[in-house]
């Protein structure tokens, strides 16, 4: 129960992080061109691969913390990051074709997904 405590708290830290990011890329930044996600996507992408291997190779690198870290902050920065690092491990260790696989498959459906909620909301909104 603890954990899932910090995991919640970290959450609730990695999402004022990109709310706070997105108010200053809003400022920083005068484009249409969604640029607080494409930082907060490339950064989380950055540090979920670098935590996990921090983790996987530091002695002592506790578990409780490798969660809280990527599954709490990061999850709540981004879930992008996540996406990432299990398609690129994928890639890696040679499993090509799933690695494709989960990328297209996210991709896409992430893309149509969003484009049906879209819809949805405006035909029921007006």
């Amino acid at each position: 129960m603890q954990r899932l405590l910090w995991v919640c708290l970290a959450g609730a830290v990695g999402t004022g992080t990109r709310y706070l990011l997105a108010l200053w890329a809003g400022q920083r930044f005068d484009t249409s061109f969604p640029v607080a996600t494409l930082i907060v996507n490339v950064v989380g992408c950055f540090f979920i691969a670098a935590v996990i291997q921090i983790s996987l190779q530091v002695s002592g690198f506790s578990p409780d913390l490798r969660i809280i870290l990527t599954t709490g902050f990061m999850g709540g920065l981004t879930t992008y990051s996540a996406f990432n690092y299990e398609t690129t491990s994928l890639w890696l260790a040679g499993a090509r074709r799933m690695a494709l696989l989960n990328f297209s498959l996210t991709t896409v459906g992430c893309l149509v997904s969003g484009a049906l909620g879209l819809l949805l909301v405006r035909r029921l909104l007006g």
